[in-house]
C-alpha cells in the first residue's frame, strides 16, 4: 500500500475534484482494481498502412483481412480440421460476409444450407472468441451490433464445462437458423471479427491522387472505430485545395486529370469541372495538346468507357490547368522568398523566339512551345479569362460539404507526425544534411529543424485551413501548404524540386531527376536512425521509425527494412503506376503483442474476383522482430497513461483513509 503524506494544496484541489467522480474509498479501490485488470492485458494489435492513393478497393480488401491477421487466426484454429480451399472460404466469408454467404449458398439445398450455416456459425463463434480474448468484456461489448449485442455475448462467454452449456449454446445456434436469421447473424459476427482483430490503425499519409475514389477511403476511415494519419504530401494539397488556394486546386486538377481521375472530383465530391471544359475548349482547341494526354497505360480501372473524344478534351483541360498551375506556382515562390525556390521560376527563363529553355548553363528545346495565356513580359500573370476560372473553381471546392468534411476529419485525426507506442511515424521524412544533422529553414525571423520543424509545419497547415478569411496568417498557411506538398527539400516531399515541367515540356531525362533529401542516406545506419528517435524522445531495441512515401523497388531486390532494423518503409504500393517499377504492391506492417510483422502484396485484380475464388492479396509474411516477451497494455503510451490515473487514484484512497477528504455517499 502506498503512502502519501504530504498534500499541497494544489493536490488537495484536484482530488475533491476526483472525488465527485469516486465519492468513497471503495468506489475508488474498485477503479483501481478495474485499471489494474486492463494493464495486465495483451496490447492491443496495431495495423500500419501507407500510400493508398485512392485505391479504395485494394484497401478496403487490407482493412478487411488485416493485411492476413485474419487468415493467420484461421489457420492457427483450423489447420487440422479445415483443408486449403475450406479455410480461404471462411477467410472471405469474414472479409465480404454478404457477398460471400450469398455466392456460397445460392445452389444448396435447405438441408445443405442449415448444415452450411450451423459450421460456419460454429467456427466464426470460436475465432470470435479467440480474438476478443484480449479484451475486457466491456470492450467487446462495445464492438458488439446492438441487435445482436446480448446473443453474441452470450455464445462468446459459454462455458461448455458448466452443466448444460454446450446444449444451451446449440439451442441458440438452431434457433438461429430456424428463424432466417442465420445469413444476418453471420454477417454481424463477420464485422465483429474484423472489428476486434485490429484495435488501432495507423495510416501513414498519402490518402489522395491517383486512384479512382480517394473518398471511399476517407468514408471509411471516418467510420473506423480508431485511428491516426499522419499527412502525406497528396493529402496536404488536398486540404490547401479545399481551404481554397488556387495553387493547391491547380495542382489537384492536374494531378486528377492526369490519372484521368475524375469521378473522385465530380461523382465523390460534387465539384463540377464544367467550367474547365468550357475554358478549355475555348482557348486550347486548336493547341498541340500531345504532351498533356492522359497516358492510360497507367491508369488501371480509371481508362473504362474513355474515348478518343475524352483523351482530346483532357489533354486540352490538362494544358488549360497546368499552364495556370505553373503561373500560380512562380507567384507563391515570389511572394515567399524563405521558400527558396528562385529556381523554380521557370517560365521567365523561356525565349519563346527560340522555343528553348536555359535551365543552368544549358538551354534545351521544348517540346511545346504553344503557350496562348502565356505573356512573355509578365509570365506568371494569370488572363481575365484565367483569373473567373480560378474564381470559380475555388468556389466549388470550398462548397463541397463532402470534402469540407474529409479534410476536417484529417485534421482533427491527422498530424505531420505521430509517437506511438515507442515508434515514430511520419510519411516521408526529417529533412537533413549529409553530416547527419538537421537541415535548418528559415522562415520569417526563426530557423526550424527537427521536431521543432514538424511542429511548426502543422501551425501553418492550421492556420491555412483556419485562420480567418482574408487574414496574411490564411494566406501564409495555404502558401505553406503548397511548400510542403513540393517545396525543397519539404518534409512531406523530400527531394530538391518537383519537375512537372521539365517532365512535361523537356526531352532530355537528365533534367527529370529530384534529388532525394540526405535523410535517406544518413537512415541507412542504425545510428542516424536512434539520432532521429531520440529528438522525438524515443529510444530502446524496440522503437522504430515508420515511414511512406518512396516505393520500395522490391524486383530489384530493395530491403523495406533499413538502419539495422530501425527503420520500415511500408509505402503501400497501392498504385498501379508505380506496381510496374516495384513489382508487387507494396508492404503494410502489423505490431501485435509478440511480434513485428511486414506482409508483402500481390497486386489487387478486383472485389469480384476476391469473393468468387477467394483471392486474398497478402503474398508473402514476415516476422522481422520478435519481442522479448509478450507486451502487455502497461507497457504501452495508454497503459502509462492508466498508470497515471491509479496514482493519483491511490492517493485519494489515502486522503480518504487519513481522513484530509471526507468520503461523500
Amino acid at each position: 500500500m502506498r503512502e502519501f503524506v504530504n498534500y499541497p494544496r494544489e493536490d488537495i484541489e484536484y482530488l475533491k475534484l476526483l472525488s465527485q467522480k469516486f465519492p468513497t474509498a471503495q468506489s475508488a479501490a474498485t477503479e483501481i482494481i478495474n485499471l489494474k485488470a486492463i494493464q495486465n492485458l495483451p496490447k492491443g494489435t496495431e495495423h500500419f498502412i501507407s500510400d493508398i492513393h485512392g485505391e479504395y478497393e485494394a484497401f478496403t480488401h487490407i482493412m478487411r483481412s488485416a493485411s492476413g491477421a485474419i487468415r493467420e487466426k484461421i489457420d492457427m484454429l483450423f489447420s487440422k480440421v479445415l483443408d486449403e480451399e475450406e479455410r480461404s472460404t471462411l477467410a472471405t466469408v469474414i472479409y465480404y460476409p454478404e457477398e460471400k454467404i450469398k455466392d456460397t449458398t445460392m445452389h444448396m439445398y435447405e438441408s445443405e444450407k442449415e448444415e452450411w450455416y450451423r459450421n460456419t456459425l460454429n467456427y466464426l463463434l470460436e475465432l470470435c472468441h479467440l480474438v476478443s480474448s484480449k479484451y475486457t468484456r466491456s470492450k467487446v461489448r462495445k464492438a458488439l451490433p446492438e441487435e445482436y449485442a446480448y446473443v453474441i455475448d452470450e455464445l462468446l462467454n459459454t462455458d461448455f464445462n458448466l452443466h448444460n452449456k454446450k446444449e444451451y449454446y446449440h439451442n441458440i445456434i438452431t434457433t438461429i437458423i430456424d428463424i432466417g436469421k442465420a445469413p444476418d447473424f453471420i454477417v454481424s459476427v463477420c464485422y465483429v471479427i474484423q472489428h476486434l482483430i485490429v484495435d488501432h490503425l495507423h495510416i501513414v499519409g498519402d490518402i489522395f491522387d491517383r486512384g479512382p475514389r480517394a473518398d471511399i477511403v476517407m468514408e471509411d476511415l471516418i467510420n473506423y472505430h480508431s485511428v491516426d494519419i499522419q499527412w502525406g504530401n497528396h493529402d496536404i494539397v488536398w486540404m490547401g485545395a479545399a481551404a481554397g488556394s488556387p495553387v493547391c486546386i491547380a495542382t489537384v486538377l492536374s494531378n486528377s486529370i492526369r490519372y484521368n481521375n475524375l469521378h473522385v472530383l465530380e461523382t465523390g465530391y460534387g465539384i463540377s469541372l464544367r467550367p474547365l471544359s468550357v475554358f478549355a475548349n475555348e482557348v486550347y482547341a486548336n493547341s498541340n495538346v500531345e504532351r498533356y494526354i492522359v497516358d492510360i497505360d497507367d491508369m488501371g480501372e480509371n481508362n473504362f468507357r474513355i474515348t478518343e473524344k475524352d483523351i482530346e478534351l483532357t489533354g486540352m483541360m490538362a494544358k488549360a490547368i497546368t499552364i495556370i498551375m505553373f503561373k500560380l506556382e512562380g507567384q507563391v515562390i515570389m511572394r515567399n522568398p524563405d521558400f527558396d525556390m528562385d529556381n523554380r521560376l521557370l517560365l521567365e527563363k523561356i525565349n519563346f523566339e527560340k522555343g528553348t529553355i536555359k535551365l543552368g548553363f544549358k538551354e534545351y528545346e521544348l517540346l511545346d512551345t504553344d503557350f496562348p495565356t502565356l505573356d512573355p513580359k509578365n509570365p506568371y500573370a494569370l488572363t481575365e479569362e484565367e483569373q473567373r476560372l480560378m474564381d470559380e473553381l475555388c468556389e466549388n471546392f470550398r462548397a463541397s460539404e463532402k470534402l469540407q468534411k474529409h479534410i476536417v476529419f484529417l485534421f482533427s485525426k491527422g498530424s505531420m507526425y505521430r509517437c506511438y507506442n515507442g515508434n515514430l511515424l511520419f510519411h516521408g521524412s526529417i529533412p537533413m544534411e549529409k553530416n547527419g544533422d538537421f537541415k535548418e529553414f528559415t522562415f520569417g525571423l526563426r530557423s526550424y529543424s527537427g521536431k521543432n520543424l514538424f511542429d511548426f509545419c502543422a501551425a501553418k497547415a492550421h492556420d491555412g485551413y483556419f485562420a480567418g478569411e482574408d487574414s496574411y496568417e490564411r494566406q501564409l498557411g495555404q502558401d505553406f501548404m503548397w511548400w510542403l506538398w513540393c517545396g525543397k527539400y519539404s518534409p512531406l516531399f523530400a527531394r530538391d524540386k518537383i519537375t512537372t515541367f521539365e517532365r512535361r515540356l523537356i526531352a532530355d531525362k537528365e533534367t527529370w531527376i529530384e534529388q532525394k533529401d540526405p535523410y535517406y542516406t544518413v537512415t541507412e545506419t542504425a545510428r542516424g536512425c536512434e539520432f532521429i528517435l531520440r529528438e522525438f524522445n524515443l529510444s530502446g531495441k524496440h522503437s522504430h521509425i515508420i515511414n511512406g512515401h518512396t516505393p520500395v523497388r522490391a524486383s530489384e531486390g530493395e530491403n523495406p527494412v533499413k538502419g539495422e532494423g530501425k527503420l520500415i518503409n511500408i509505402d503501400g504500393g497501392f498504385c498501379r503506376a508505380y506496381q510496374k517499377t516495384t513489382g508487387i504492391a507494396g508492404y503494410t506492417l502489423i505490431y501485435n503483442s509478440y511480434v513485428m510483422r511486414l506482409s508483402s502484396h500481390e497486386a489487387f485484380t478486383s472485389r469480384e474476383e476476391a469473393i468468387r475464388f477467394n483471392k486474398d492479396i497478402v503474398s508473402a509474411s514476415v516476422v522481422f522482430e520478435r519481442l522479448d516477451k509478450r507486451i502487455k497494455i502497461a507497457e504501452t503510451d495508454n497503459g502509462r497513461k492508466l498508470q497515471k490515473q491509479v496514482d493519483n487514484l491511490y492517493r485519494l484512497l489515502n486522503a480518504y483513509k487519513l481522513g484530509i477528504i471526507a468520503e461523500g455517499n
